[in-house]
C-alpha cells in the first residue's frame, strides 16, 4: 500500500523536487491539487491518496476503490506551451505510465486518447485538467489511476470484462516502485517545462497506441459520430480516421474499439 513514506521516497527517486502530498482518503487528488495548484503551488507538485472517494475519469465517470487496491496520484505541471498543445501533455502521462506499467510485467498499451489497457481491458488511464488564463496555459493538473491489486471478483459484475488490473495481468502490484517509474519516465518525456513536447512524446506514444490500425468509432465532444480507421496519431495528438468521406482528425471524444 502507498504511505507519505513510499510517496516521498519514489518523487525522489525519480528526481521530482517538488512538494509531495498524501492523503489516506480524499475526495479527489484532482481536486485536492488543483487547489494548491491555484494557491501558487509549484511544478512537480504531487498529491498521491491511499483511496478516494470522489475521483474521476473522463467525460464525468467515477474511479474508486477500496483502499490499497489502487494507484491515485496527481501531478502538478505549469508549461510554458500554446494551449492548444496541451492535450501532448496528457499523452505524456499516458504513456509514462504504459511504460510503468510494462516495467511491472503487463503487456500494457495506450488506447487513444488517455487510456491504459491491457488484454482489452482498462487497466486505468490520466484525467487532464488545465487551467487557461486568457490565451496563455496557467497549469495543467494530471490525475491518474492505474488498478494494482484488484481480483477478477472484486470488480462489479458489468465491469469484470471491461477492466482489470496489475495483479489480474500477472504484474507486480506494488504501487510504490510502479509511481517511481511513471514520474522518472514523465519528467523524461516533459522535458524543460513542455518545450517541444512533440519531440519526445509522440514517437514512444504512437508506438504504444494500439488504436492505430483498428476500426473505431469515436463521439466527439459535440456528438458528432466518426466511423472509419485510426490511422495515425497527428502532430497535435489528435487522432487522423480513414472514413468513407476522407481523412477526419479527432481532437476530443470517446473512442470505441470496433474490431
Amino acid at each position: 500500500m502507498l504511505s507519505e513514506h513510499t510517496v516521498a521516497a519514489a518523487a525522489l527517486a525519480a528526481g521530482i523536487e517538488g512538494p509531495v502530498h498524501f492523503a489516506e482518503v480524499t475526495g479527489s487528488t484532482n481536486t485536492d491539487l488543483w487547489g494548491l495548484a491555484e494557491d501558487g503551488a509549484p511544478e512537480w507538485t504531487v498529491f498521491a491518496a491511499g483511496t478516494q472517494e470522489a475521483g474521476r475519469g473522463r467525460l464525468g465517470r467515477i474511479w474508486t476503490s477500496l483502499p490499497g487496491e489502487s494507484l491515485f496520484v496527481s501531478v502538478l505541471l505549469r508549461p510554458v506551451v500554446e494551449p492548444s498543445d496541451a492535450p501532448l501533455v496528457s499523452l505524456a502521462a499516458a504513456v509514462a505510465m504504459t511504460e510503468a506499467c510494462r516495467g511491472a510485467g503487463v503487456h500494457a498499451d495506450c488506447k487513444w486518447p488517455n487510456d491504459v489497457v491491457a488484454a482489452g481491458r482498462k487497466l486505468g488511464g490520466v484525467l487532464p485538467e488545465a487551467s487557461v488564463q486568457g490565451q496563455a496555459l496557467s497549469f495543467v493538473v494530471l490525475g491518474t489511476g492505474v488498478n494494482c491489486s484488484q481480483a477478477e471478483e472484486d470488480f462489479p459484475g458489468e465491469l469484470r470484462l471491461q477492466a482489470t488490473s496489475v495483479a489480474r495481468e500477472g504484474g507486480d502490484p506494488d504501487p510504490g516502485p510502479l509511481l517511481e517509474r511513471y514520474l522518472r519516465r514523465l519528467r523524461e518525456l516533459y522535458g524543460d517545462r513542455g518545450r517541444d513536447l512533440s519531440a519526445r512524446v509522440l514517437e514512444p506514444y504512437r508506438a504504444a497506441c494500439v488504436t492505430i490500425g483498428h476500426r473505431v468509432r469515436a463521439i466527439t465532444a459535440v456528438g458528432a459520430i466518426v466511423d472509419g480507421v485510426a490511422r495515425e496519431v497527428g502532430p497535435a495528438g489528435e487522432l487522423v480516421v480513414e472514413t468513407s468521406r476522407g481523412p477526419e482528425r479527432v481532437q476530443f471524444g470517446e473512442i470505441r474499439h470496433l474490431e
